[in-house]
């Protein structure tokens, strides 16, 4: 198996948030959105009434964007450790028109600074592999979710081999400049495994089969809180 290795937790540069933003994630956060509200309907949460949301790790706004394209009553805080992807979620969320839903706070999702069960529903695409101890932060967004809510967390999945990242490498970043591809590479290489995510869900209380592989690169946790 392929060991983790590490990346850094935050990407801070004015060149790291242009570069992040500029790569092409519409089809991935649709299908995060239209996922996420599927994991509403099996596990009966109805996605149209008013929830609260809080996105960890939010980077530059598209995925809180795309919620509020979908659902017209979610109320969400976005929530990232960058000053410099929250600049230029500013400037996306000011241009989508949605600064009335979604407020961006410079937070550690480690130590979320919110009471217990203040959150509908919290969900982060893509940050735990950044994340050198990632049970901390999913242990927090636990704690901030309201008994019944909704966890919803996606991220790529480690693959066994040097060869596999290559594969994937080629794969998903068609067009994509070097430093993208380089980009990629180092976050497949720091992810976490299935069997490592299942641990954390035990030390958490949550159902182990809360996680499964839902593409060839990712896996969700989809969970309601006890």
């Amino acid at each position: 198996m392929l060991p983790r290795t590490l990346e850094p937790e935050v990407m801070d540069t004015p060149e790291d948030a242009t570069d992040y933003d500029n790569m092409d994630h519409a089809e991935v956060n649709r299908r995060f959105v239209e996922h996420w509200g599927l994991a509403c309907q099996r596990l009966g949460i109805a996605p149209e009434v008013p929830l609260r949301m809080l996105d960890v790790g939010t980077g530059t706004a598209r995925i809180p964007i795309s919620f509020c394209e979908r659902y017209s009553t979610l109320k969400i805080v976005a929530i990232d450790l960058a000053e410099e992807m929250l600049k230029l979620a500013k400037v996306n969320i000011d241009r989508a028109g949605f600064s009335d839903r979604i407020g961006l706070q410079l937070v550690d999702g480690k130590q979320l600074p919110v009471p217990d069960g203040e959150f509908d529903t919290v969900v982060t695409n893509t940050i735990l592999h950044h994340i050198p101890e990632p049970l901390t932060c999913l242990r927090e967004m636990t704690r901030v979710l309201t008994p019944g809510g909704l966890l919803f967390v996606r991220d790529l999945m480690r693959p066994a081999s040097d060869a596999e990242v290559e594969v994937l490498v080629e794969l998903h970043t068609q067009g994509a400049t070097p430093s993208q591809k380089q980009l990629f590479r180092q976050s497949l290489h720091a992810s976490l495994t299935l069997t490592e995510v299942g641990g954390m869900l035990e030390e958490l209380q949550l159902p182990r089969d809360c996680v499964q592989a839902t593409s060839d690169r990712h896996w969700t946790i989809a969970g309601r809180k006890e």
